[in-house]
């Protein structure tokens, strides 16, 4: 009987080893392309963080201080290859923490949730490929879920122990990616378990630890960030207030565009096989665990992946990469199929398949169409190549990876197109930077004007048309140039 369960064990780990192996090559062929928006927008962002104006520095963004803390160290590093190797980390780190997921006291263990994390953090049906906030808090989650579970089941010392780090893991995530609460969502459901079932040494030393680790990490990073001269009630109208403002806006002006990427991200939910994956595994769990006196993570999964779809439907945005923050619920879903008894393992194993056999697809696909060379890409060759060091540019709007890839300075410190929208509508900020002595020496627009939806260009649109001419367009960008003899707008 040992025996078996050790070889079952051994098979584990070499398919652990083998998923982590493939996740590695899925993401290879991604890690020269182009950055995107995002990725360039916090590149440049967190390489300028001081003490300054706006939130980071010279530049406003809603994202909190440990997001850009990585993107700063990528910088350090490199830039664009170094933030792709940090992502496949991201990945590798996630696959082996859903195997330690799967270990059990008695031997037993599953290589269920270990494919389910390398198919779902490798198709670019979930918008995997690139760097984001949703995709670096998943180990994070993935810590504090491993924590919980260790706490839940371990003598007083080291239950206290583990707390305290699932605790440091509830604060981390979110500090990276505002909305994953997902550890705090797991502990929420095993500390009502815990007063249901009246194990109170368990459920004391599990919020007191908790709170500890939380209280810990959060002092410190806030700390950190005051050093680096973002101050704590700036974050809250960052990270808080403005995401009110912005599901606002979005709820009011959006244009069909929003809704025709919430499609695609449903279309991309169903080729990508999760919901066959979620139906199948969530039928498994009619049945009570195999060791009784395992901790049941029935409910945890369950409500876990419940918030996970409405912190995606919250979003507004829809955005592929959105999928990502299924990871976690997704992968302890599989935990809590695995505690029960071998049931519908042609089922499993069959979804298990069709969820491989689309992100290996997916990244076939993805990889052979990778574009080397894009618009974007061509607009800040153009800036290197016909401007000075001492330049500066203004993109209207969005598509903050042209400023970082020109490698010149943006005077206007919304990069991103959201918080333009909500934070300035009008455009009076933009017109006072274009109008005034240190005007931006081009100006990049994404079509024939500065018009778009959520926006009131007139007075923006005025200034540009008197102090700038087109210089060329590339594709549908026009790059326009500050006429060195106009005279600053009164």
């Amino acid at each position: 009987m040992a025996a078996g369960t050790g070889g079952a064990a051994d098979m584990t780990a070499r398919i652990t080893w083998v998923v982590a192996a493939a996740a590695a090559l899925a993401w290879a062929p991604f890690v020269t392309a182009p950055l995107s928006p995002d990725e360039g927008g916090f590149l440049l962002v967190a390489s300028q963080w001081r003490p300054g104006l706006s939130l980071y520095g010279p530049y406003w963004v809603d994202r909190p201080p440990l997001l850009i803390t990585i993107f700063d160290v990528a910088s350090d590093l490199g830039g664009a290859v170094a933030l792709r190797v940090i992502g496949i980390a991201a990945v590798l780190t996630s696959v082996f923490l859903a195997h330690l997921l799967t270990r059990r006291p008695t031997g037993r263990a599953s290589a269920v949730p270990v494919l389910v994390a390398g198919a779902f953090l490798t198709t670019p049906l979930f918008g995997t490929g690139m760097v984001n906030g949703e995709l670096l808090a998943v180990p994070l989650v993935l810590v504090g879920i491993l924590a919980l579970v260790r706490s839940w089941t371990a003598t007083r010392h080291r239950a206290y122990g583990w707390a305290v780090l699932a605790g440091t893991a509830a604060a981390a995530a979110p500090l990276v990616k505002q909305d994953v609460v997902d550890v705090v969502v797991v502990a929420a459901v095993l500390v009502g378990q815990g007063l249901r079932s009246r194990s109170w040494r368990r459920t004391v030393t599990l919020v007191v630890g908790m709170a500890v680790g939380t209280a810990a990490t959060t002092l410190l990073l806030l700390v950190w960030a005051e050093v680096r001269g973002t101050e704590p009630m700036m974050l809250w109208d960052a990270l808080v207030t403005f995401r009110e403002q912005a599901a606002a806006v979005i709820h009011s002006s959006s244009t069909s565009s929003t809704s025709g990427r919430f499609e695609d991200l449903v279309g991309a939910a169903l080729l990508s096989g999760a919901p066959l994956v979620v139906a199948v595994l969530s039928l498994r769990l009619r049945r009570e665990p195999a060791e009784p006196a395992a901790l049941d993570l029935r409910a945890a999964a369950l409500v876990l992946l419940l918030w996970e779809l409405v912190a995606i439907a919250a979003g507004g945005s829809y955005w592929l990469h959105y999928l990502i923050g299924l990871v976690p619920g997704l992968v302890l879903l599989a935990v809590a199929a695995e505690q029960r008894p071998p049931r519908l393992r042609r089922s499993t194993a069959g979804v298990l398949v069709v969820a491989c056999l689309s992100a290996t697809a997916a990244t076939v696909n993805a990889a052979v169409n990778v574009q080397l060379y894009t618009a974007d890409a061509a607009v800040a060759a153009y800036l290197r190549s016909h401007g000075s060091p001492k330049d500066t540019v203004v993109v209207g709007f969005g598509h903050p990876d042209i400023v970082w890839d020109s490698g010149l300075r943006s005077p206007y410190h919304f990069l991103w197109s959201l918080p333009v929208r909500v934070r300035d509508p009008e455009l009076h900020q933009l017109s006072r930077v274009m109008s005034g002595s240190r005007a931006p020496t081009w100006v990049v627009v994404d079509g024939s004007s500065l018009a778009t939806w959520g926006v009131d260009a007139t007075s923006a649109q005025t200034v540009l048309d008197e102090r700038y001419r087109p210089a060329t367009t590339l594709g549908s960008y026009v790059v326009w140039r500050l006429e060195p003899h106009t005279a600053p707008v009164a």
